[in-house]
């Protein structure tokens, strides 16, 4: 856990004011999931991907998203060379431990769709032969407002459903800017991060993290958010087994980030808008009259917290 710290505090050095964020990046990390970072521009969510990848030893990767990016560019590709004569295999950027894939909205259906395989199986299959990805894996991605672009193409709701949390970095406070401009006047913390966390102690944890137990009452409580989100009478698709397993996952790692070998209600209740946000598929009458941002929160208040030493209980 001092390494897990230690990693922590370098990461709030260079972004201010987002311990929640980095909270949940690390909470993603061990929980095996990937995180969707989306804010306007300049926000630093590209400087938060790349300062999160160097506090972990592991290979690290970037693409930068743009429409003639091509799958081949993302997976790899079987090239034949003219020198040897034969056929050879380029294994592309998504093979590594942490992947940046930088404006992913910028990119067409087809080379967004890469990436499903990766995310989901840890493997990318070129030209037919299947490479395997070693965990630790994790795909931060970042994108801007679909609606403050142009030339975006918004991500499907199958590409949508592998992301564990959809962060909203938002801007930082007066305060918190004030902090930024002393700080850079002279240097960039960036450059002063070192890796705190080997992938063998992150494959360590991932272990353990299974072990957190949940209660009946806890995983009824889960499943009643479920439940309620497809029976939505605004919702048209609710949150899928997948969107449910991350949820569970999450909370797993939450309760262990926090020292604790059991899974309580608070733990499913904070990290929900998290995972259900980016889920839900409103109906044409509630995407006019409300965001999903508005209708987890209705579904929140409408279902029952269940009393914590009961959930605790074995």
């Amino acid at each position: 856990m001092e390494n897990i710290k230690l990693a922590k505090e370098s990461l709030n050095k260079v972004i201010y004011g987002k311990e929640e964020v980095v909270d949940l990046l690390f909470t993603a990390l061990f929980a095996g999931g990937h995180v969707l970072l989306e804010s306007v521009p300049g926000t630093g969510k590209t400087k938060l991907a790349k300062s999160f990848a160097k506090v972990m030893d592991g290979k690290f990767n970037r693409v930068q998203f743009t429409p003639d990016v091509l799958p081949s560019d993302v997976t790899g590709i079987r090239f034949f060379n003219p020198k040897t004569q034969e056929f050879e295999l380029r294994i592309g950027p998504a093979v590594s431990n942490v992947l940046l894939a930088d404006e992913i909205n910028r990119a067409t259906p087809k080379t967004q769709s890469s990436l499903l395989e990766v995310m989901e199986e840890y493997q990318a299959t070129i030209d037919g032969e299947t490479i395997k990805i070693e965990a630790p894996f994790i795909v931060l991605a970042t994108q801007n407002p679909v609606e403050s672009n142009y030339g975006t193409f918004p991500l499907p709701e199958a590409q949508l459903d592998r992301f564990l949390f959809k962060v909203d970095l938002g801007y930082p406070s007066k305060e918190e800017e004030k902090q930024i401009l002393t700080t850079y006047r002279t240097s960039d913390p960036y450059d002063s991060i070192s890796a705190a966390l080997s992938l063998d102690e992150i494959r360590s944890i991932q272990e353990e993290i299974k072990e957190v137990t949940i209660s009946e009452v806890v995983y009824d409580y889960l499943l009643d958010l479920v439940h309620a989100s497809r029976n939505h009478h605004e919702v048209e698709l609710g949150i899928s087994p997948r969107g449910m397993l991350a949820l569970m996952r999450a909370t797993q790692a939450r309760a262990y980030l926090q020292g604790r070998e059991y899974v309580t209600p608070d733990d499913i209740k904070s990290l929900t808008p998290y995972v259900f946000e980016h889920r839900l598929i409103l109906t044409m009458e509630g995407s006019i009259k409300k965001t999903a941002e508005q209708i987890v929160q209705e579904i929140l208040e409408a279902v029952p917290v269940p009393v914590e030493e009961g959930a605790v209980t074995q």
